[in-house]
């Protein structure tokens, strides 16, 4: 009878390199299944000693603890525990340590240590750590841990025979009880002081990165510096993109003159000009802001601080019965709530998840920026409020504000109600500093700039082109103004009278309708609507910015931009919402929501500012 083959499991936080080690170690002999009954992947493969024995080896789930918080977690954990069924437990654990990272992967390591169990370390990835300036002692560690400690490079083949030699060895010979359970405060103590005893060498510019975070990261500092930075983003939106939007919004004003130059007066020039040129030209003109916001967040996501903004917003998040694993969607929303409510998959509490679902179309995605853009350009004087900080800046940043702080506030609401339950605990990874990569961001740009063009002219040109129809049939008679006599014109007039307390026109009314299909769709709808009633060719050669200016009094533009703070978003965000909630419940009760919050603070805005004589 053959004995049946040694167990052995890596186990590690994420990101410690326990992937590349398994490949490394078992090659092409290895298969991959989800375990029983739960859908986390199963990763097993065959090791062979330098004795000759067969090891199975198991690619176990990152985990930060042995008290589960996610799916990943818990198999983890019953899998060390041997609790598992149908999984027996391994002979030998291999805890795998990101040599850059040490401090905190050793707060793990010492909780699997202290099981009892034979127990190798994998000292990984110390040739990144040693690239970054860093050299960590794999002797040392072994003296402070008491199991052995093999420094390797898994995608260099590095120590691969001399961690095979010590599992073989630690299944032989270790033995040993189990020590009663550290608490996490004490274990991340000596955490720190073993990492700090191992370091032999650091040079300057990993002590840099250390002094970075104790600044970035300091709790009265830290968001000091967050707004801060979003506050130059802000200014650079309307200052750095003036130049650039002028020049676009000259080029269309360019193609709709020669378009009615060229081609004789008719049904087919006025499509072209007041409904295509005029509505899709109005969005698109506003490419330059987008692709300035995203220049920023591109650039923060690749140096490494929007990992510091999300756990700096851990503690508000606390606040409001979330956790920091809500940040990362709820930040992908500021691109497209799309995206982000796809990633609160990542959040296992399912209370947290609907939460963060219900608040992310409340994040200022960019197709609300062009409807910013032309309202505050139009109302908002483009003065210095103080040095070189602009007061169009700080209305755009004061907007973004409000609708991050009504989403902290509903999001505390529905945590006492509807989705009540204790908030979850939130553990991430902070990558490393570094420069962003000129080729990356120019790849990036141009990606978000293709969405906003294919949208352009794929989701606005549509609608802007239905919208002409309506406004142009039927036909006006003698001496009647063409929106008063089309279908849209009277879908409009009926709409209005529920939108006139809160000091909409019939315009605004007009264009609320197809902005379900895409928020930037508002400015193309304005355009085009007004195009379409201008009543000689100076009106029709006005830009939408001047028209708007001239029609609306400045508490209605206060109370458009309130409106558009709290609206819902476009119907795919419905539509998204549905799918990952399994029905029309949360989606109609977000609609509801968002809708009468719409209302009510474009009607507070609309009353005060009138009330205040603006």
């Amino acid at each position: 009878m053959t004995q049946a083959p040694a167990r052995a499991a890596l186990v590690g936080n994420p990101n410690a390199g326990k992937s590349a080690l398994f490949n490394a170690l078992t090659g092409a002999r290895q298969k991959i299944a989800n375990y029983p009954g739960v859908t986390v992947e199963r990763k097993a493969g065959r090791l062979v000693l330098p004795s000759g024995a067969p090891v199975e080896l198991t690619d176990l789930p990152g985990s930060y603890g042995l008290h589960a918080t996610s799916p990943d977690e818990e198999v983890t954990r019953k899998v060390i525990m041997g609790e598992f069924p149908g999984e027996p437990a391994p002979d030998v654990l291999v805890v795998v340590l990101d040599a850059s990272n040490l401090e905190q992967h050793l707060v793990f390591a010492q909780e699997v240590i202290a099981l009892g169990k034979p127990c190798v370390v994998a000292l990984n990835m110390v040739d990144l750590a040693e690239r970054d300036g860093l050299v960590v002692s794999a002797e040392a560690l072994q003296e402070a841990l008491g199991v052995p400690v093999i420094a390797t490079v898994a995608v260099r083949r590095r120590g691969l025979g001399e961690l095979a030699d010590a599992i073989g060895s630690a299944r032989a010979s270790q033995t040993g009880a189990p020590h009663p359970p550290v608490p996490l405060v004490e274990r991340r103590v000596t955490a720190h002081a073993i990492a700090d005893a191992a370091i032999v060498s650091e040079t300057s510019r990993h002590r840099l990165h250390a002094r970075l975070d104790r600044v970035l990261l300091n709790p009265w500092l830290g968001p000091l510096i967050l707004f801060a930075l979003l506050f130059v983003v802000f200014q650079a939106v309307f200052t750095w993109a003036t130049p650039f939007a002028d020049a676009l919004e000259a080029l269309f004003a360019w193609l709709i003159a020669q378009a009615r130059a060229v081609l004789p007066a008719g049904l087919l020039r006025d499509l072209l000009t007041d409904g295509i040129l005029s509505g899709v030209g109005s969005v698109v003109v506003f490419l330059p802001q987008i692709v300035i916001l995203f220049f920023f967040i591109l650039a923060m996501e690749a140096s490494g601080y929007m990992a510091r903004a999300a756990f700096l917003m851990d503690r508000l998040m606390a606040g409001v019965g979330l956790s920091g694993r809500s940040f990362i969607p709820l930040l992908s929303s500021f691109a497209c709530a799309i995206p982000g409510i796809m990633a609160t998959r990542s959040i296992t509490d399912p209370r947290d998840r609907l939460t963060t679902i219900l608040i992310a179309p409340l994040m200022t995605c960019s197709a609300r920026l062009p409807v910013y853009a032309v309202i505050i350009a139009a109302f908002i004087p483009n003065r210095a409020v103080f040095g070189p900080v602009g007061l169009q800046g700080l209305v755009l940043l004061g907007l973004y504000v409000i609708g991050i702080v009504a989403a902290m506030v509903v999001a505390l609401v529905l945590r006492r109600s509807v989705t009540k339950g204790a908030a979850s605990g939130f553990i991430m990874e902070l990558p490393k500093y570094q420069m962003p990569r000129l080729q990356d961001l120019a790849i990036g740009l141009w990606q978000r700039a293709w969405i906003f063009l294919r949208r352009a002219g794929t989701i606005i040109f549509t609608v802007t082109v239905i919208l002409w129809i309506l406004l142009n049939f039927p036909r006006a008679g003698e001496g009647q103004n063409q929106v008063d006599a089309s279908i849209a014109g009277k879908i409009a007039n009926g709409l209005a009278v529920v939108v006139e307390p809160i000091g909409f026109n019939r315009d605004i009314a007009l264009a609320l309708i197809p902005a379900m299909a895409a928020r930037e769709v508002a400015v193309s709808s304005l355009a085009t609507s007004y195009a379409v009633g201008a009543t000689d060719e100076n009106q029709q050669a006005q830009q939408l910015g001047a028209r708007l200016k001239a029609s609306w009094t400045l508490p209605t533009a206060l109370a458009f931009l309130a409106w558009f703070v709290f609206a819902p978003q476009c119907m795919s965000t419905i539509a998204v919402t549905r799918r990952e909630t399994n029905g029309w419940k949360w989606p109609g009760f977000m609609l509801l929501y968002l809708f009468s919050l719409a209302y009510i603070f474009a009607g507070i805005t609309y009353w005060s500012a009138v009330a205040l004589g603006l």
